[in-house]
């Protein structure tokens, strides 16, 4: 089904086709009613009739709501739609690549990259672990990397939800093969201890480009990860430092009991790693109990040969009895000796000498290692960012300084400032707050927070940082950024009854944005507001649009003819020459004049004898003054009312004809 186009839920608008798993297809999409672009993972056409793929589908959206973590895709929505059949969720639009992807790209990642990495998932996976949500599907491919470089993991499709005991899906194995742990590849039980295994190959394959299992066909690999070890990581890659080597080897041991117990435990390693990365910290213990030796039988002709070995020497010292005594007086000076020797090493603190243990806090590192170079013993140095100690001494050191002795060679770890870090600022903007808050704690700056209404950007998410991208910032530093308090919102004033101007005033001045009807209603009054489209009172974004209907009442247009009869007007002979001033001889024709409202429409010459000239056609409506003017004497003025005539009406002027 093509849903490009379509509007799913009365509010999300499908965009593109971002991405396609083995059970849904990923849609971008646009939130109408929150205004922001979103992820819609809509179920499969051929998945919707299978009870069992439905159920797992609405886990994933359940499993996942529940829980809330910067290294978890957000979810919004569930929903149905009986219509199409269609089964869909909303999710958090994450802008980034897969890290499969990225490893396709780059081949081998940086030790410290990856392990930055495995750290976001574990941390993911601990939260969810402890809400008992196990996530049966970590690969790379479920994994985004941000713009920003911030992991989250994605598709809880597969999770399941694990009270007190773990029910196995009735032999079937979910998971892609590649990933997946020995128990799942039996179908046996899984629980948190599954997704760290997983977890420990997508680490394998970071660092070393490759999966550490694989074949021609699926079964082929999952008998793989049950009966055979991988090749260590480091034998793939020298570069690899030991002890994420170690990490990755006890991720991945066959029994569960082997492996870490849980995600803070494996969390705790992958930290460490960063600080001491050819550290021996990580234990791998032998769950299977101790060694046992096989020792081959002594044949009877060997112990007969023993025998007559003992009695020659029984034999020998009956001979020669004073070689015995020799031996006995000899065997006692020796062991004089012996405990001489031995007590001398015990006072004078043993075959290695002892030192006092230097305290090289707040010393320069030239000054340790020259008093360490003295004492005999040797320093690990490792340089970290600090604003509270100076550039180049020491910040603390392990084992903390005691007043004791310690032996010479003795290792001691000092960690010695390289001053504040200076670091590119990244983008916050765009962020949500906590996510921005995360960050600056990680760079040690300090977030200046201000708070302002936006109509684009959602709530609880950065407008714009005050310092740009890319400055380089030290721990201590103050960066502001506008973060987001939602759009503004408005009351709507009610504006029925007012005429147009006055109500577009009364909406602009309120924040709204009016959009006009026109509508004709004969029984109520023209020229007035009759409806609008959101009720008094009712609170809307700023600058929302709001219809309103104006009446306009369009009248008919009706002609009025407008007859003068000059012969009765300027009379004949004698009369003829009183009503016009003029002499017998006076000319046959006479100026008439129309005026329509006081303008004047027409002026010609008419004949004296015309009784039924028609002077003048005017088409309009309402009322109007038809004003008739006949040589220099005769005026008269007529209120007509064009709506109430017939139409093609003649209006007669006369002599008779009076003034309204």
């Amino acid at each position: 089904m093509n849903l490009i186009g379509k509007i799913i839920g009365n509010r999300y608008e499908i965009l593109e086709e971002v991405g396609l798993g083995g059970m849904a297809t990923v849609y971008k999409a646009k939130d109408h009613v929150l205004n922001r672009f979103v992820a819609v993972k809509v179920l499969k056409d051929e998945f919707t009739t299978d009870n069992e793929f439905v159920k797992r589908f609405n886990t994933e959206a359940q499993s996942a709501a529940s829980i809330s973590h910067p290294n978890i895709v957000s979810i919004y929505d569930v929903g149905h739609e009986d219509e199409n059949n269609l089964y869909y969720i909303v999710m958090e639009l994450v802008q980034g690549k897969t890290l499969k992807e990225i490893i396709d790209i780059e081949g081998v990642l940086g030790w410290k990259w990856a392990i930055n990495i495995a750290i976001q998932i574990a941390s993911a996976l601990e939260i969810a672990h402890k809400n008992g949500i196990v996530h049966r599907d970590i690969k790379p491919h479920n994994i985004i990397i941000t713009e920003d470089g911030i992991a989250k993991v994605t598709d809880f499709g597969i999770a399941k939800a694990v009270s007190n005991s773990t029910i196995t899906a009735f032999g079937t194995t979910i998971g892609s093969v590649h990933y997946f742990s020995p128990e799942q590849a039996k179908g046996s039980i899984t629980d948190a201890k599954s997704d760290l295994y997983s977890l420990g190959v997508v680490l394998y394959e970071m660092v070393t480009g490759k999966v550490p299992f694989d074949a021609d066909t699926p079964v082929s690999v999952a008998l793989k990860h049950m009966q055979e070890n991988p090749k260590e990581p480091i034998e793939l890659n020298e570069d690899l430092p030991t002890a994420i080597n170690q990490i990755i080897v006890k991720a991945m041991q066959k029994q569960p009991s082997a492996r870490y117990q849980s995600a803070t435990e494996m969390l705790h390693d992958l930290s460490e790693s960063l600080k001491d990365p050819d550290g021996d910290f990580v234990i791998i213990e032998n769950k299977d109990g101790g060694y046992t030796r096989v020792m081959k039988a002594v044949s009877g002709e060997k112990e007969n040969e023993k025998k007559s070995e003992v009695k020659t020497k029984k034999n020998f010292f009956a001979e020669h009895p004073k070689t015995k005594i020799a031996i006995i007086i000899l065997s006692l000076v020796l062991l004089f000796v012996i405990v001489f020797l031995i007590t001398k090493i015990v006072i004078d603190g043993g075959v290695t000498k002892k030192v006092n243990m230097p305290n090289f806090v707040g010393k320069t590192q030239e000054e340790a290692e020259s008093e360490a170079e003295s004492l005999k013993i040797r320093l690990q140095i490792e340089e970290i960012a600090s604003s509270e100690v100076e550039q180049g001494k020491v910040i603390s050191q392990d084992p903390e300084y005691k007043e004791i002795k310690i032996k010479e060679g003795t290792v001691i770890k000092i960690k010695v400032s390289k001053g504040p870090e200076t670091v590119e600022l990244p983008k916050l903007e765009g962020q949500k707050i906590e996510d921005a808050r995360r960050t600056a704690e990680t760079l040690g700056i300090t977030l200046e927070e201000e708070t302002e209404r936006s109509d684009k950007v959602e709530e609880g998410y950065i407008i714009r940082q005050d310092t740009p991208v890319g400055t380089l910032v030290k721990s201590g530093d103050k960066v502001t950024v506008h973060i987001s308090s939602g759009i503004e919102k408005v009351k709507v004033p009610t504006v029925e009854g007012m005429d147009e101007g006055t109500a577009v005033a009364t909406l602009r001045n309120a924040g709204l944005d009016p959009v006009i009807k026109y509508e004709s209603n004969e029984e109520k009054e023209n020229g007035k507001v009759i409806s609008q489209s959101i009720e008094r009172d009712t609170e809307v974004a700023k600058n929302s649009k709001i219809e309103i209907v104006v009446n306009k009442i369009v009248k008919e247009e009706k002609t009025v003819n407008i007859i003068v009869d000059v012969k009765s007007i300027v009379g004949t002979g004698s009369q003829k020459a009183n009503t016009t001033n003029e002499t017998d001889t006076a000319p046959d024709k006479v100026n008439v004049t129309i005026l329509v409202d006081g303008s004047e429409k027409t002026a010609v010459q008419v004949s004296t004898n015309n009784s039924s000239y028609k002077a003048y056609s005017y088409k309009g409506t309402g009322t109007h003054e038809i004003t008739v003017k006949v040589g220099s004497s005769y005026t008269r003025t007529r209120k007509i009312n064009f709506d109430e005539s017939d139409n093609n009406r003649q209006v007669i002027f006369d002599k008779n004809t009076g003034n309204d």
